[in-house]
């Protein structure tokens, strides 16, 4: 099969350096270009130092046409402009990680509106989509999570949500709460009941069940570690564990990186890996879900070369059959 074209802007940060890992390793893929202008002229392995031996690739801060898929790695609200002062051909598909087009009121005056790219969520649209917009970590995280309560009409109560997230999750950029000596053997809340990705969440259950109206109480934390994200949802269902864990079993058949445990689950058991982990327990009338990912990979980058497969008619899983880091 002919390999598919890519060109990368924004290549330099976590999710475009975890983009360009599995690119270099995915058998149906080409990378044309990797845009960075702060790095032009400089070996991607200079930057991406695990590169080095994968690819002799430098950034360059041209763009090329020679392209079939566009993923755009920039932070959040430079997606739009970039889009807004350079002119993209038709033909080349966009896949966007920053969370500039992932809500459809922001999609009124696009002449190609972006879908959701949730595949969980959205598999045959993406198919035939030419503008996706990959989902956030923690939106990622939590809506699988719920997801099949929702398509089941069993959202009717609040949803309570805590969720901790890897220093990775808050980009490149260096901040105070970012630094080693500050997050080390720490632990502290932050964006309570209003985090950004609410909105995506929020508009996903809302898709499944017109008639959830309910509040989502998220409280995030950063963690001690680099990456990955365990939530932690429960409301109320009066439908007992074993029907639930059927309920669960029943919408993830079709999708290749959700699984669903019986037992209890960790983080150590997603790192490095494309899937998703859920567990489902019962206390007294409350339905406990736990949910994990790696948030540069099923968060971000590794959904995103998901998407892509589907959108070119690829096998799933090409490229994202990786071995999470256990030891």
């Amino acid at each position: 099969m002919k390999k598919i074209k890519i060109g990368v802007v924004g290549g330099a940060g976590y999710t475009g350096g975890e983009l360009l890992r599995i690119l270099v390793n995915h058998p149906n893929a080409e990378i044309t270009f990797v845009h960075s202008k702060s790095n032009a002229g400089n070996f991607i392995y200079d930057t991406h130092t695990d590169l080095i031996g994968d690819t002799n690739l430098k950034f360059t801060d041209t763009l090329s046409d020679a392209i079939d898929v566009l993923f755009l790695c920039t932070g959040h609200g430079e997606a739009k402009k970039f889009l807004s002062e350079n002119k993209i051909d038709p033909k080349i598909k966009l896949i966007d990680l920053s969370q500039d087009h992932r809500l459809n009121s922001k999609n009124s005056n696009v002449a190609n509106p972006f879908v959701y790219g949730l595949p969980e969520l959205n598999h045959a649209v993406i198919k035939e989509a030419n503008y996706i917009a990959n989902p956030g970590c923690f939106a990622t995280c939590i809506q699988l999570g719920l997801l099949p309560l929702a398509a089941n009409n069993l959202l009717n109560n609040d949803v309570h949500i805590t969720a901790t997230t890897g220093s990775t999750g808050a980009g490149q950029s260096l901040s105070a709460t970012s630094h080693f000596s500050w997050r080390q053997n720490n632990l502290s809340i932050y964006k309570a009941f209003e985090h950004q990705h609410l909105a995506e969440i929020g508009q996903s259950l809302t898709q499944l069940q017109a008639s959830f109206t309910k509040d989502l109480n998220f409280i995030p934390y950063r963690g001690a570690f680099t990456r990955g994200i365990m939530a932690t949802l429960y409301t109320e269902c009066d439908l007992s564990v074993e029907k639930i864990q059927k309920l669960y079993e029943d919408y993830y058949e079709i999708h290749p990186f959700v699984n669903i445990s019986k037992n209890a689950i960790d983080l150590k058991q997603v790192v490095n890996t494309n899937k998703c982990l859920l567990q489902i327990q019962k206390h007294h009338g409350k339905i406990l879900i736990t949910s994990c990912i790696d948030n540069l990979l099923k968060g971000a980058s590794g959904q995103a070369v998901q998407n892509m497969n589907l959108a070119f008619g690829l096998d799933e899983t090409a490229g994202l059959k990786l071995k999470a880091n256990y030891f």
